[in-house]
């Protein structure tokens, strides 16, 4: 099977019976095996639509950057224990602009235009978007802000606060979107996804070589840093080559404001923040896994913005016809699969359709699936699943 960053396929001709939350399906003839990218988020309307796009983080449970990756540098970052989605790129000012015309207010950035950075943010305005983008969709928003001549925010209870992989006071459990963590930010830009494993790179390129220094481009191993003071940043969508994960530009063009505080304990909501990667003037030390800056709350610069993280997507179930079902699941894995479905409490019946039947003869198929977000031809479920995973 050949693979890379975007696609991976293979038709394999079997058949096996395999049990699948205390159900046997017998696969037949042809299984099909598809990944495809994490789909891209749409918000807003009108002339005033954009899209975020974000690329699955997987291999939840992997270790911190301890140095096994053979590279120079080790740091007690980059260990996470669920499925996240990141934000290819950095935020763009057009994203701020449309959705003040769409409603958010309080939030201002200006340095740049269209699709340079959004910078001369506070963390709090990076945030109070990040909300938007929440309350847009109907989600939970992820902080809890007030604006009263000036932004301030509150920790959450912990009954409110997310508590996958460590109880987390500034992000609320139920929020879909949030700014990412130091260690969601590190695993993105550096971990070798290679599954789960401590290691590591050196450079969010995928290599321990210095990157080539770029003003703009996407070529692999090149980074936009090391730029005459007083140019101007590149477009987001231009600052270099992917990272494993297939995130682009996570240490150069523009630092980027992360959610965690400074001292990693996330209880006080004054306390002063993370902020990371270099800047497209600086030189190479700002890409190193080890640039980690204190960053203050209130602080605006138009050289360093921010970046979008997401929950997981939701599983999908379709099913395509007598015996035919689609499963995609978080992590963009497409499966058709040939199905022939045995109750475990009728095992004398073989029921061969689309897959609407569950463990007991009646019960939605799609109840077998975590957190499945729709049926075709079916009946609708939706559950939840304390591991992070889908399908």
């Amino acid at each position: 099977m050949k693979t890379n960053q975007n696609l991976a396929f293979a038709v394999l001709a079997t058949r096996k019976v395999v049990p699948l939350f205390g159900l046997q399906i017998t696969l037949a003839g042809v299984f099909a095996f598809l990944a495809v990218p994490a789909p891209a988020d749409t918000f807003g309307s009108g002339a005033n639509t954009f899209t975020i796009d974000f690329v699955d983080i997987g291999n939840p449970g992997n270790g911190d950057d301890l140095g096994a990756g053979g590279g120079s540098y080790s740091s007690p970052y980059g260990g996470v224990d669920y499925m996240y989605r990141m934000g290819v790129t950095e935020a763009p000012q057009e994203w701020i602009t449309k959705a003040t015309s769409l409603g958010m207010t309080n939030v201002t950035a200006g340095s740049w235009t269209g699709r340079q950075p959004a910078a001369d943010m506070t963390w709090y305005e990076a945030a109070a978007f990040v909300n938007w983008l929440n309350t847009s969709t109907g989600h939970q928003p992820a902080y809890d802000l007030t604006y009263s001549g000036g932004w301030s925010m509150r920790l959450w209870s912990s009954a409110q606060a997310w508590q996958t992989g460590g109880e987390n006071l500034y992000r609320h459990k139920d929020a879909f979107y949030f700014l990412p963590s130091e260690d969601e930010s590190y695993k993105a830009a550096f971990h070798k996804n290679d599954g789960v494993t401590a290691n590591y790179w050196d450079y969010a390129t995928g290599s321990n070589e210095i990157p080539t220094a770029v003003a703009s481009g996407t070529g692999a191993g090149t980074v936009v840093y090391d730029q005459a003071s007083g140019s101007p940043p590149a477009t987001v969508d231009n600052t270099g080559g992917l990272s494993p994960f297939g995130t682009r530009g996570q240490t150069g063009n523009a630092g980027e404001m992360k959610e965690s505080a400074f001292d990693r304990l996330n209880d006080s909501p004054t306390e002063s923040r993370v902020r990371g990667g270099g800047r497209w003037f600086i030189g190479q030390s700002g890409l190193l896994p080890s640039n980690r800056n204190e960053h203050d709350l209130s602080i605006t610069s138009a050289s360093f913005g921010f970046r979008v993280a997401s929950a997981p997507e939701p599983a999908r179930l379709q099913a395509l016809g007598a015996g035919i079902l689609r499963i995609q699941s978080s992590k963009g894995m497409v499966f058709e699969v040939q199905t022939s479905v045995v109750a475990p409490d009728h095992p004398d019946q073989s029921h061969r359709y689309a897959g609407v039947h569950g463990p007991r003869c009646g019960e939605p198929f799609a109840a077998l699936l975590p957190n499945v977000a729709s049926v075709t031809g079916g009946r609708r479920n939706t559950l939840q699943r304390n591991d992070g995973m889908t399908a």
